[in-house]
Formats: C-alpha cells, sequence, structure tokens
C-alpha cells in the first residue's frame, strides 16, 4: 500500500511537470489572481533594477496611454500598468499580470509612435500568451507557487519564504523565452498594433534598428529576445498574410516631442557614467564634480542625487546625503534604493523613528531584500526589544546577499544576541 502510494505521487509530479512544459494546453498552476499578485511583488524590484523611474511625468504619461491603446484590444483584461525606467540599457520586458516596463534608452532608438505601438505589443503579447507562468511552473515547485497564493505581511513571513520569493524574481530578470514563444508574442504584438490603429509595419523597422546595433552597442533586449534573420522572415510573413486595413496610423509630433524631452537628459546622464568611472578609478572629487554638473544639466537627474546622497554618507556627511535622498524621493517616492539611502541617512542621524519609516516603506516596496531587516534590527536593537532584533537579523541573514558590507555585522550582532 505505501509503494502504491508512492507511485501515485511520483506519477501526478511527472504529470504536473509534463504539463507545465507543454507549448501547448497545459495544467495552470498559477491562476490569474495570483499572477497579477505576482506582477505587483516584482513591480518594485525591476524598477529598482532599472535605476528608478524616468523622473518627467510627461513622459511617463505619454508611454502609458500609449500602452492603455494597445492594452485595451487585447483578449485579457488586466490592470495593466507601463513605466519608463531610467536605465540606458535598451531594452523592454513585461511581468505577470499586468506591468510593461520600457527603458529610457529604448525610447532614444525608436523612431515613430508606431515602432512603439509595436513593441508594448509585443510585452502585451507575452502577458496575454502567460509565457511568464508556463517558465516559473516547470521550474519552480508546486508547494512554493501555492505559498504565492497567500500573499504574506513581511513581518509574519519566514526568511527561507522570502529568499525563495526573491529566487523568483532573479529568474524572471534572467528568463529567455522559447522561439515559438518569441514568434507568438511578435505575432500578438503585431495584431494589437493594428487593433489599436497604428501599422504593424513598423515592427520590422524595429528589428533592423535593433540588428544595426548587435555589432556597436549589443540592446538589453536582444538578451532576452533573439533575433535571428529567421525570426524577421517569420514576421514579414505573417506580416504578408495578415490584413490590416490602409491608414493606419505610424507616427505623431507627440512621440518627437516626448523623445526630444528625453533626448536634452542625455548630456546630464553622461556624466554619470563618467562620475561612476571617476569613482571606480578611486577619483572621488571627480566623480563629486561630475555629478553635480550633471544636476546642475538637470535638476530632476534622481541618479546623480542618489549617488550624491551615498557618497555623502560614506564621507559621513549626513545631512547633505539626506537631503540628496530627499530629492530622490521628490520624483520617485517609491524607488527602493532612494528610501534605503534616506534611512541610512537618518539612522546615523539619530533619528531612529523617521529611520524606521523608510526602512519599512523599503521593505513594504521589496520585502525580499536583507538591507531593510538589517537596518531595522539595528533600530530594535536602540530600543532594547532584542527579540524583535533576533527576528530581523534572521531574515536579513537569510535574504543577504552575503558579500554585502553590512552583512558581516549583522552576523555578528545576532551571535551576540542569541547567545
Amino acid at each position: 500500500m505505501r509503494y502504491l502510494k508512492l507511485i501515485l505521487i511520483f506519477s501526478w509530479l511527472l504529470f504536473i511537470s509534463s504539463c507545465a512544459s507543454s507549448s501547448g494546453p497545459h495544467l495552470q498552476l498559477i491562476n490569474e489572481k495570483d499572477e497579477i499578485r505576482l506582477g505587483k511583488l516584482y513591480t518594485f524590484y525591476y524598477i529598482d533594477e532599472g535605476e528608478g523611474l524616468f523622473p518627467e511625468k510627461e513622459v511617463q504619461a505619454y508611454v502609458r496611454k500609449i500602452g492603455e491603446k494597445l492594452a485595451s484590444v487585447t483578449p485579457r483584461r488586466l490592470p495593466y500598468k507601463f513605466f519608463v525606467l531610467n536605465s540606458e540599457e535598451i531594452n523592454a520586458f513585461a511581468l505577470p499580470g499586468g506591468p510593461v516596463m520600457v527603458t529610457r534608452a529604448l525610447l532614444l532608438h525608436l523612431h515613430s509612435e508606431s515602432e512603439l505601438a509595436t513593441v508594448l505589443g509585443h510585452e502585451l503579447g507575452h502577458i496575454n500568451a502567460r509565457h511568464h507562468e508556463k517558465f516559473l511552473e516547470k521550474r519552480f515547485t508546486l508547494n512554493l507557487l501555492l505559498t504565492i497564493s497567500n500573499f504574506f505581511l513581511p513581518d509574519t513571513t519566514s526568511g527561507e519564504i522570502l529568499w525563495r520569493l526573491e529566487n523568483i524574481g532573479a529568474s524572471l530578470l534572467t528568463l529567455k523565452f522559447s522561439r515559438d514563444q518569441e514568434r507568438e508574442a511578435d505575432r500578438y504584438g503585431i495584431i494589437f498594433a493594428c487593433k489599436a490603429g497604428y501599422t504593424p509595419y513598423s515592427i520590422i523597422g524595429v528589428f533592423n534598428t535593433f540588428k544595426k546595433l548587435e555589432k556597436k552597442r549589443p540592446p538589453e533586449w536582444l538578451s532576452t529576445h533573439p533575433l535571428p534573420e529567421t525570426r524577421i522572415k517569420e514576421a514579414k510573413a505573417f506580416l504578408a498574410s495578415f490584413y490590416c486595413p490602409n491608414g493606419q496610423k505610424k507616427d505623431s509630433p507627440e512621440f518627437h516631442r516626448i523623445k526630444n524631452i528625453i533626448l536634452k537628459t542625455s548630456a546630464s546622464y553622461n556624466l554619470v557614467k563618467k562620475a561612476e568611472k571617476a569613482y571606480k578609478k578611486g577619483d572621488t572629487k571627480g566623480a563629486y564634480s561630475y555629478l553635480n554638473k550633471a544636476l546642475n544639466l538637470y535638476p530632476k537627474n534622481t541618479l546623480a542625487a542618489l549617488l550624491l546622497s551615498i557618497l555623502y554618507i560614506k564621507d559621513k556627511k549626513y545631512e547633505k546625503a539626506k537631503h540628496y535622498a530627499l530629492l530622490c524621493l521628490r520624483y520617485d517616492p517609491e524607488w527602493f534604493s532612494a528610501n534605503i539611502v534616506a534611512g541610512i541617512a537618518s539612522f546615523y542621524q539619530k533619528n531612529y523613528f523617521q529611520a524606521e519609516t523608510y526602512f519599512k516603506e523599503a521593505r513594504h516596496l521589496i520585502p525580499f531584500k536583507g538591507i531593510s531587516y538589517y537596518y531595522l534590527g539595528r533600530i530594535a536593537e536602540t530600543q532594547r526589544n532584542y527579540l524583535r532584533a533576533i527576528n530581523y537579523y534572521q531574515k536579513a541573514l537569510k535574504l543577504g546577499p552575503k558579500n554585502e558590507y553590512w552583512y558581516k555585522d549583522c552576523y555578528r550582532r545576532y551571535k551576540r544576541l542569541v547567545f
């Protein structure tokens, strides 16, 4: 009887595995409600990876408007959201359940509104075909995926679960879709663009631009969206067989006005790159100089402000550090890194109540980053709430990463409190 049970369990696991790996109809382990929760859970993680949001509301609103126009013709009714990231990587990607992100650099390499529409349509294609969920259902265990259903409060969730959620996030970041999935997303992009009133032939212009960039500066989009010649031929063949009425919109003056807003900030962001190089070479004075020049050119450059804040913390000039951290939060209040830096500056000013507020906000935004728990543990220690401090340190140590500057101190403090 015991062996029969084992055989039945093993057969069930094989069935789940085969369903999850199939490119056709399959058993859905993640339902739509959990898919939406996943997208919300990882939104701020990817915004942080993309160096925060581009700080111009007009640019965000424009991309959101085009995205929502495309989303209105998709078969799945989800809470779609569209974001422009500050990153200089030429990239666009989608998350489960609705979030779609494009980078500042990508927008600078597009030539028309319809090109933007086909890129957004392609990403919406991945969401509508549930490509992310199929990947997760294939890679992660049923037990972990079911944990997602019980959406958590960071205070009550174990470090183990948070660590596993971090692993899911990292997997989504590096996930590569199959050729069949890319072909399917391309076709969705063409269909959605046409239904939204755009000429879908612009997708070929996007591909050709990226092919030219491959030798000079390979777009990040190509690392997750492989672009062999056969894929371009397949898109052309689909376009030839696909009916789209004449007179569809190709471009607009608004697209070029928005692109020009981004273009005017390029000199400022180039100075940030110079600052980063100077700092790596040990030229702190040069880094300060470049970052201040960057802010003089473009006062909303939140990336320059964040790096200045970090430099001032290292120089123990906490009031200045906080000033620049708050500048970041003025334009991007839900930026994880800016909340962390503002919290650290407040902590070393011994303003523990304010520091705790920033760290709790950071933890809320990305609950699986160890640094928030480490500093919350430090604050709990100052309040002599040692049990709470131990709990925070445990989570910080589980999450890590171990090579972070705070990790050894966290371990030392935890051991001292426990023993």
